[in-house]
């Protein structure tokens, strides 16, 4: 096994300076949509790095609700059904982004996901140009031929993996070398989640919404409704702390469905089934997430599948929230927990994936905690964001790789 170090994988602020290329890059950014996920979320933070670095994006996505950030950073946006898995259209879109390639004179093919992916490998064939691609969260593979289908995103020139734990599971599934995974970690805009700027209108605006009051422990669950997200198992957790007898909390499921409205409606069933409506509340998506992550007590991520790095639990310790995550949900480079740590470093806890019991006695354990330990927690998990999850380091890795390819490149 290929081992992936934290400190390879975490960059401090303490790191070099910047390096950028030799001379202003263009970069095709291509993902299938511009909504809510992981890969939409770092695709926006890519552009946000290359646009202040002085180089030029352009995106090249089926479009969605954050093309007005996209549009703020002066890149420019194509759209185009880029995540469409019809074969033809595939075939049709390999052509046309070998043709942007080469009008827009693109150094670099950089994707967020699977379906684009395969048309970009092509055009990169074409236009002889690197092919990077980004690993937000582990795909089930459960035949053959989706084994296939997910191997693309490990043929790239670089491939970029959010996690230690991830970049371990491309490298052991697919034989990959380490030498061609790079671990460049989500970043998190610490002036939008900082707690200092929370105002008490904000935190009693999110209560209405949450339909809850100042003294309910509020266990917020971030993420779209997807079975893989666990929403299941958290609804499961709830009905056992409810037997044990715990009052005054409220779970609290913020997130899209994704117009997946068979598994929103199953748990909704289930929450129903278990006379679970006056502990349990979806939500769907708000607005103001600094402030939905300000009145929870605590933040759950009770993920089945691995998640790589959760841009979630990340801005839940920015905003100084404990965090209780399963061990696919978040991997120990963004949770420090026992046993791994001490009990004096610790930012939340862990549970084994799939497990009620053991996300229950989790919340169990930390809302018996004193009130200043709860605290500390939530304070050492903003210090860990500041120091390993900023946006300059993050924008130090990926511009050091972009240049790495160049030069490489260049050299042949």
């Amino acid at each position: 096994m290929d081992n992936f170090g934290h400190e390879m994988a975490l960059p401090s602020t303490q790191n070099r300076g910047v390096v950028t290329p030799l001379h202003p890059l263009t970069v095709l950014v291509v993902v299938p949509t511009l909504q809510a996920g992981a890969a939409e979320m770092g695709a926006v933070d890519l552009v946000r790095i290359l646009t202040a670095a002085g180089h030029r994006a352009i995106v090249l996505s089926r479009g969605g609700r954050l093309e007005p950030r996209i549009a703020a950073t002066g890149a420019e946006f194509i759209c185009a059904d880029v995540a469409s898995k019809n074969p033809a259209i595939m075939a049709r879109n390999a052509a046309m982004i070998s043709r942007i390639v080469r009008n827009k004179k693109c150094d670099i093919i950089h994707v967020h996901g699977r379906a684009p992916a395969w048309s970009a490998l092509v055009a990169s064939k074409l236009a002889r140009v690197p092919f990077v691609t980004s690993w937000y969260k582990g795909f089930r593979e459960q035949n053959a031929l989706k084994r296939l289908y997910n191997s693309v995103m490990a043929r790239g020139d670089r491939i970029i993996a959010v996690s230690d734990q991830l970049a371990e599971m491309i490298s052991e599934r697919y034989r990959v070398p380490a030498t061609r995974i790079d671990v460049v970690p989500a970043s998190v805009d610490l002036a939008l989640f900082n707690p200092a700027l929370m105002s008490t209108e904000r935190l009693e605006a999110m209560r209405r919404i949450f339909g809850v009051t100042a003294n309910d422990r509020v266990i917020l669950v971030v993420g779209r409704m997807l079975r893989r997200k666990g929403h299941h198992v958290a609804v499961e957790a709830a009905r056992r702390l409810k037997g044990m007898g715990l009052k005054d909390f409220v779970f609290v499921f913020v997130g899209e469905d994704n117009g997946n409205n068979r598994y929103a409606g199953e748990v909704w069933d289930q929450v129903l089934a278990s006379d679970l409506t006056d502990v349990v509340r979806l939500i769907g998506p708000v607005d103001d997430m600094p402030a939905a992550y300000a009145t929870a007590s605590v933040v759950v991520s009770a993920a089945i599948q691995a998640e790589g790095l959760q841009r979630t639990i990340l801005e839940a310790q920015a905003m100084e929230r404990p965090v209780v995550a399963s061990d696919l949900g978040a991997g120990p480079d963004a949770v420090l927990a026992p046993p791994i740590v001490p009990e004096d470093r610790m930012t939340g806890l862990r549970f084994s994936a799939g497990d009620a019991g053991a996300l229950a006695a989790a919340l169990i354990r930390l809302f018996s905690m004193p009130a200043a330990q709860q605290t500390a927690m939530g304070l050492r998990g903003r210090h860990w964001v500041i120091d390993h999850f900023n946006q300059p380091a993050v924008s130090d890795l990926t511009l050091r790789l972009y240049a790495g390819l160049i030069r490489g490149k260049n050299s042949i």
